[in-house]
């Protein structure tokens, strides 16, 4: 399967599941940036329940209309060092957060000018720690309807987001809140490890 998506920090588990479906993703390069997308947050599990990441970034007053891949990340305010602490307290119990720490506490050591860079960055890394190897191409120019692919990039939209029905699987203060589904595939990826691309691979999303 082909499909188009926009990329976004450390992505949903939905937009995995399409990966992990996919023979190419073509990634969207062309657009104009929206705000309350995932295109600068993502959610996890914390011992408070459902916890949002947001990456700050510079708003140009001048322009109504910004391309994504122009974002500049305002860096002034520590949000990595936040992002990685929370992650630390809302995972540090659960089976592999240590597994992957390595690998992906240098993403948040360094200072990315671009929103859309360091997407691209997450994106790839999460690869990595899943062993998903999926073929990658980009846009080169904008299409608002596209008929030779999938197009997944409403992906990206947090307001009005379906019920996927995926499957539970265990989660850290699960006893506390209950299952949240769709969070960062950080969340499936920290509590699942070797397990979770079989877990995508199982799950279906139209």
């Amino acid at each position: 399967m082909k499909t188009l998506v926009h990329p976004t920090y450390f992505p949903s588990i939905a937009h995995y599941v399409v990966f992990a479906k996919s023979t190419n993703i073509v990634v969207e390069m062309e657009d104009n940036f929206q705000k309350q997308t995932y295109r600068n947050r993502t959610y996890i599990y914390d011992a408070n329940g459902k916890l949002m990441f947001n990456i700050p970034i510079r708003h140009r007053k001048e322009k109504k209309h910004q391309k994504y891949k122009d974002i500049q990340i305002a860096n002034e305010t520590p949000w990595q060092r936040l992002h990685w602490r929370s992650l630390e307290s809302a995972y540090r119990t659960s089976p592999f957060f240590e597994y992957y720490e390595d690998e992906l506490k240098p993403l948040f050591e360094k200072e990315y000018t671009f929103l859309l860079d360091l997407n691209l960055d997450t994106i790839q890394l999460v690869n990595d720690c899943l062993q998903l190897e999926v073929e990658t191409t980009k846009t080169k120019e904008y299409q608002p309807i596209v008929t030779d692919i999938h197009d997944f990039r409403k992906l990206a939209t947090v307001k009005k987001e379906p019920d996927y029905g995926f499957d539970t699987y265990t989660q850290v203060f699960e006893a506390k809140h209950g299952f949240i589904p769709n969070l960062s595939i950080l969340d499936l990826l920290f509590n699942e490890g070797t397990n979770a691309l079989s877990y995508l691979e199982k799950q279906t999303i139209l």
